[in-house]
């Protein structure tokens, strides 16, 4: 019972950990109550079309062909002659929906919008749809929902095609583009004879929005350098050219249109987005018609030291690059409406063809909206703070505000305009700084709670081991009773207070909990204190050296770990250290075969670390040839066990089954990489034996024999069916690999025990997991359990980091899924790379229950220890988070922390699962009972 009870106190303190993170750091940066600000003087442009590529990179369009001819003649044109470009920068995530945020509304959005989901909005948000008269929209249904959701009235439409219509299997991906374009065709036609259709068109502040999902599609499906993504470029270009005549003739040339062609992200060139590779991060920008400057040339050499002006043959244009955001306030200064009240998008004057008077008068309603947005931040967090507490932001009190307003709006009375635009400038960089500072004002108290709460939880397992295993355990003397009564009262009376400032300062409800948690943890440290008095005591009679060498060793150890989050090739290092390990203990001379076994898994797994990362070049043979060895390591197993154990006739037959269903598997992904390439969609079997196979991947195991090898087999072929399936390449051999690795690790660990002297061992193959263990032969926890464990913790690191990073998790490859389907679904498909990543980790788990039950250790000693090692790998991310440097820096500092304390919390539930997985039998049929000898 109080095994469970500290196993769920323990969860519990670790989910809090982990969603602190996500106060502290993604909160959502949006304040509501702004006046709307927008120019006075006329707008140039009556309506805006705006066409969003999906998918497209800048390179991709901008670049021209071997024979020096471009893919998009039109756009060219307009580069040339008619409009101006440049390069938009997106930031981190590289996805379809915070790209479109922050194309439309101004903002880049955080992280809540992948966990509630892509299509609805997490908070309210305005947007230049919303500002604008009308909106009219065309395209996926994956993204337009979510503007008009977002807007207050009813005068955004959407039309979107069936999400079926997805399907990166397609025939013609380009098709979504066709069926956009068509959709705009009939309507701008119907316009002609809908008189109060007519009507609604010829007002000012119109918005006609295009979002093309077909190069995004060919792109995943073809990679960007493949002839469909070419001429899906080509399709769009003639599609635009098209348009462009129908809106210029239905509105009788009025040169009151102005046009916006981009994209929301780009892509790698294998095929994937989500990351801040600069195919991924440059996407190109058109911009031409009402308001817009006509292509200027030069002649002398441009700031940019990029070299892309000379690879696309564009270095006599001039070229103008703005972040994502700041398209939002070009679009609402060329149609007049307010700038959408989030936005942080500074307006790019280059673009806009008018007087400096415009210019002047738009860059101040720019600066004045921004700065709105800081003076409710700062109100709010004035608010919620004690006078004598709050620090305001120096550079911009409320004094600096009136100075800065008041100086921009003499200056644009006396036609001081390059002045007045520049005050506005500095204006809006002190706002954006402003906004940074007071988003993250708590940051720092939050992140001394959540400090104290980690090593206090760190203290207080620390001590639990050493009381348990170190035999200093000792009866309660009065003098404890009475400082255990003095603890409790000051824990009492530092709640109170803390609880007292919590309510003062009207926090939410999560800080009181970040705040209070440090205070019964440190109380159980605290009152633990005799242990560590006892131990201090008691230090002649321990192998000090000895164990300085253990903490020296992991804490180079934890330190290699916490490098390898940033250095993949860190872990061949690791590995080819561990390689030596049986040479260094002496257990080579004891165990020459499985020594050399050890040795040559070590350094066979050591290579996936120095492989490009998953998803980058698809290799389908590689997935045969893991199926094939995966084969051959369960038949060389099956035929060294033939002699030792006797296997019940049923049990047999499921392993041969299951090698069966592993050779189908093999057979699977190579099948539907055929009928994909020949266009000819995912085969409906191939779909039912890969979900068949998925479904029944925890369950089949459940079947087998619970005889350790028998079982582990059972489970190594069944997740190995399932991951075949989910490769695309060489990491298909990494499960096999690792698993004969851990199948060395468990024999050589018995040699451990043997060279220790530790009585009791028993022979492997004739251990079954369903026994009960005996409690009077649980021994006490020894030094060469914290190497034991530090292992442990290692392969769960090198199964998580060994075939890919941070960046290619988070920007995976769709192909890798489409064995289970091919119609886009990101939760689905997301669900399944979680799988694909968790397998490696229920193998490594497995193993390491059934080390605790060979070497018979209790599994909460060992997975104690494990918690240390973890947590303090977490204490070290979370001082490693920042928020300052590249957003990809700070994107991934933040990912490193998530992961690891997902991964202690993870470790925490999987256990359970693994203990299940290898203990519990179920039977279909009725079996005979068999004495095993």
């Amino acid at each position: 019972m109080r095994m469970i009870m500290f196993f769920l106190v323990g969860l519990l303190v670790h989910v809090i950990f982990f969603i602190s993170i996500f106060d502290i750091y993604f909160t959502s940066p949006l304040v509501h109550g702004m006046a709307p600000q927008v120019s006075p003087l006329p707008p140039p442009a009556s309506r805006l079309l705006l066409v969003v590529a999906d998918g497209l990179r800048a390179d991709s369009l901008y670049k021209l062909d071997a024979n020096g001819s471009t893919r998009a003649p039109y756009l060219r044109s307009v580069m040339e002659e008619t409009g101006s470009w440049g390069v938009s920068h997106t930031r981190v995530p590289t996805e379809s929906r915070p790209g479109h945020v922050a194309l439309i509304a101004g903002f880049y959005e955080d992280v809540s919008a992948v966990a509630k989901g892509w299509k609805e909005n997490p908070v309210e948000f305005d947007s230049v749809f919303n500002e604008s008269r009308h909106t009219w929209c065309w395209g996926s249904p994956d993204i337009l929902p979510m503007f008009a959701k977002g807007a207050s009235g009813d005068h955004v439409y959407t039309y979107t095609y069936p999400a079926e219509r997805e399907d990166f299997a397609s025939t013609d991906a380009s098709r979504l583009d066709t069926w956009v374009f068509d959709e705009v065709k009939s309507f701008l036609q119907s316009a002609r004879v809908n008189s109060s259709l007519m009507s609604s068109l010829q007002k000012d502040q119109n918005v006609f929005f295009l979002h093309l999902l077909g190069i995004d599609t060919n792109g995943h499906a073809h990679r960007p350098m493949s002839q469909e993504y070419l001429e899906n470029i080509r399709l769009v270009d003639s599609g635009v050219k098209e348009l462009v005549s129908m809106v210029e003739d239905l509105f009788d040339n009025d040169g009151r249109t102005a046009y916006v062609f981009t994209s929301d992200h780009g892509m790698t060139n294998w095929g994937s987005h989500g990351a801040g590779h600069p195919s991924e991060t440059l996407t190109p920008l058109l911009v031409w018609g009402a308001g817009v400057h006509t292509a200027q040339k030069v002649t002398e050499p441009q700031k940019y030291s990029d070299g892309y002006l000379q690879e696309w043959q564009l270095e006599g244009l001039r070229r103008v690059d703005v972040n994502q955001a700041d398209i939002a306030p070009l679009m609402s200064s060329l149609i007049g409406v307010p700038i959408p009240l989030n936005s942080v998008g500074v307006l790019p004057l280059q673009y806009l063809n008018n007087s400096d008077q415009f210019k002047a008068e738009s860059m101040y309603s720019n600066a004045i909206q921004i700065l709105e947005q800081f003076k409710v931040k700062m109100a709010q967090k004035k608010e919620t703070t004690l006078s004598f507490l709050f620090t305001p932001y120096q550079l911009l009190t409320e004094s600096r505000q009136a100075e800065f307003i008041n100086k921009a709006r003499v200056l644009i009375q006396l036609e001081e305009y390059e002045e007045a635009i520049s005050l506005c400038r500095s204006l809006i960089g002190h706002a954006l700084e402003g906004l940074s500072y007071y988003h993250t004002y708590d940051r720092f108290f939050l992140g001394c709670s959540v400090v104290l709460g980690f090593t206090g939880w760190t203290s207080y397992v620390v001590l639990v081991i050493l009381k348990t295993h170190a035999s200093l355990r000792r009866p309660p003397t009065p003098t404890d009773q009475v400082s255990g009564k003095t603890l409790w009262w000051m824990g009492v009376g530092a709640t109170l207070l803390i609880g007292m400032f919590l309510i003062i300062q009207r926090s939410p409800v999560t800080y009181y909990i970040y705040c209070l948690l440090p205070v019964p943890v440190w109380y159980s440290v605290l009152k633990e204190f005799g242990t560590l008095t006892d131990l201090v005591r008691s230090y002649s009679s321990l192998p000090l050296g000895k164990c300085f060498g253990y903490f020296a060793l992991v804490t180079f150890g934890i330190e290699l770990l916490v490098v390898s989050f940033f250095y993949r090739a860190m872990l061949t290092v690791g590995l080819a250290v561990l390689s030596l390990w049986p040479l260094l203990s002496g257990l080579y001379s004891k165990a020459k075969f499985r020594s050399v076994s050890w040795v040559l898994c070590c350094l066979f797994l050591a290579t996936f670390p120095m492989m490009p990362v998953v998803g980058r070049e698809a290799n389908i043979h590689m997935v045969t040839c893991a199926g094939v060895l995966s084969l051959f390591i369960s038949t060389f197993y099956l035929w060294l066990a033939r002699k030792r154990t006797t296997l019940h006739l049923t049990d047999r037959y499921l392993l041969i089954f299951q090698m069966l269903h592993v050779a189908v598997c093999a057979y699977v992904p190579t099948s539907t990489h055929s009928s994909l390439q020949l266009k000819q969609g995912l085969p409906l079997l191939n779909q039912m034996i890969s979900w068949t196979t998925l479904g029944s991947s925890l369950f089949v195991p459940l079947l087998s024999s619970t005889r350790l090898f028998h079982r582990l087999l059972s489970i190594l072929l069944s997740l190995t069916a399932t991951y075949l399936l989910l490769s695309t390449g060489s990491e298909a051999l990494f499960p096999p690999v690792l698993s004969w690795l851990m199948f060395v690790w468990i024999n050589i660990e018995q040699e451990a025990m043997l060279s220790q002297g530790i009585s009791g061992r028993q022979e492997l193959s004739t251990l079954d997991f369903s026994e009960n263990i005996d409690i009077t032969k649980i021994r006490q926890l020894k030094l060469d359990d914290i190497r034991r464990s530090y292992f442990f913790v290692f392969f769960i690191i090198t199964a998580f980091f060994g075939t890919g990073n941070i960046a290619s998790i988070n920007s995976f490859d769709p192909a890798s899924v489409y064995c289970f389907l091919t119609v886009f679904n990101p939760f689905i498909m997301g669900g399944l790379m979680m799988w694909k990543v968790i397998i490696p980790f229920i193998i490594v788990m497995c193993t390491f229950e059934t080390i605790q039950v060979s070497t018979q250790l209790s599994s909460r000693s060992l997975f104690l220890i494990v918690l240390v090692i973890s947590d303090l790998m977490a204490l070290h991310f979370f001082f490693l988070v920042q928020d300052y440097g590249s957003w990809l820096d700070i994107g991934t500092s933040i990912s490193h922390y998530v992961i690891v304390m997902s991964m202690t919390i993870f470790l925490m539930l999987l256990s359970l699962m693994t203990h299940i997985l290898t203990s519990r039998r179920v039977s279909l049929w009725r079996t005979r009972k068999m004495h095993f000898p």
